[in-house]
């Protein structure tokens, strides 16, 4: 199966609210690659690499309810994986 590549950008209550540790969790249980980082404008950036199926998945969690914090609204980019990723950080 093709890696892929996405980034997300979450806007809402998405700071101090354990969003990024959430995600991480969301993330390492579906094998992806990649981190998640506050921006200074108040979003969550997110870039994870993985199977396109995996990468969806997370994409329809954070767009979901079951989200902490409140989630506005949810910017995509998908491109081609690098391979340079290890793990899942907090950044």
């Amino acid at each position: 199966m093709p890696m892929v590549r996405l980034t997300v950008w979450v806007r809402g209550r998405v700071q101090g609210v354990g969003f990024r540790w959430w995600t991480r969790a969301r993330a390492l249980e579906l094998g992806l690659t990649g981190w998640a980082r506050n921006t200074p404008d108040g979003r969550v950036e997110v870039v994870m690499e993985g199977s396109e199926e995996a990468c969806v998945k997370l994409l329809g969690l954070l767009r979901g309810c079951d989200t902490p914090g409140r989630v506005d609204g949810v910017v995509e980019r998908w491109s081609e994986a690098r391979g340079s990723l290890g793990g899942f950080v907090e950044r």
